[in-house]
């Protein structure tokens, strides 16, 4: 992988994906935070339900357009995180970076989250 797109999955936060609707068969293109943690890419956000989070269950691949340090399109697979430990680990480290600890049980039981795989 090119060292200006490392460089970004490492450093940047926003970027935009492309989802499939689940309903309308249409792609889909929001703005969205990703959080590199533990050196892996997951995309959460706060609790409720989204949109975007039914297109990517419905239709895992989707695109992952970083658009902060470096600009490029990324094909990607998310893998929703449905496990209570799970999401309490990968979660507790998110809300860490982002200064938020107390809100965790919230997030455990309300919040979208899926890891990132890029193809």
């Amino acid at each position: 992988m090119d060292e200006r797109i490392q460089r970004a999955l490492a450093r940047d936060r926003v970027i935009d994906i492309t989802t499939i609707g689940r309903k309308s068969g249409e792609a889909r293109r929001i703005e969205i935070w990703f959080h590199n943690w533990a050196g892996r890419l997951f995309i959460t956000g706060l609790p409720g339900k989204r949109s975007w989070y039914a297109n990517l269950v419905a239709h895992p691949e989707f695109t992952f357009h970083l658009k902060e340090s470096a600009r490029a399109d990324l094909p990607a697979r998310a893998t929703p995180i449905t496990g209570e430990a799970q999401r309490r680990e990968i979660l507790a480290g998110i809300l860490q970076t982002l200064d938020q600890p107390g809100e965790l049980e919230a997030w455990v039981k309300d919040s979208p989250l899926v890891e990132v795989t890029l193809l």
